[in-house]
């Protein structure tokens, strides 16, 4: 009786793992979400450009000290940081940095950071977009993470004050506006 039982088990199992290969292969593969996880939210995209008071979004999770970004997806501290830092101290800073209990900032890429500039707007700046939400943001150089291709102990910036961007020596100082999001390794 009792191995009867167990060969009973045995086909049980067996057709269980039938039913479960003959639905995996049926319904093919998964397919990734691709509308936005907050029905609010425009999909980010590097090809759009949203006018201010729909791309820049204060979020409410972050306490108010973030904003979203839906031209490229990042959120950006709300106001970032007043006082320099070399390249190092401003990598450190954002790294440390905890805006609206989260941390997992970082340093933007120089794409990521010339993104905010706003051509149109005339020195002296800061060359943000019209009605942007940010705030404490001066009229100043701004490091990247990104390392010049030249000069190793170069990095890249953008200088708000004309809409500028340049590199300058990572032992020099400047301001650090700390971001979240995936990041392109490539542009490190």
């Amino acid at each position: 009786m009792q191995q009867l039982m167990q060969r009973n088990g045995v086909i049980v199992g067996l057709l269980s793992l039938g039913v479960l290969v003959a639905v995996t292969l049926t319904t093919g593969p998964t397919q990734a979400q691709t509308t936005p996880v907050w029905p609010d939210y425009a999909t980010p995209s590097w090809n759009q450009t949203l006018p201010s008071p729909t791309r820049f979004i204060i979020l409410s999770n972050f306490a108010g000290a973030a904003v979203l970004d839906q031209n490229t997806g990042l959120v950006w501290e709300k106001s970032p940081q007043t006082v320099t830092a070399t390249w190092n101290g401003a990598r450190f800073a954002c790294i440390n940095k905890n805006v609206g209990g989260q941390k997992g900032w970082r340093l933007p890429s120089i794409p990521e950071l010339a993104s905010l500039i706003d051509p149109s707007v005339a020195p002296p700046g800061p060359t943000l977009p019209s009605g942007h939400p940010f705030s404490d943001v001066q009229s100043a150089g701004y490091w990247s993470a990104t390392t010049s291709a030249e000069d190793r102990s170069d990095a890249w910036f953008v200088y708000f004050g004309i809409g500028f961007v340049d590199s300058d020596s990572k032992t020099h100082t400047g301001h650090a506006w700390c971001a979240r999001g995936g990041m392109h390794a490539d542009a490190y």
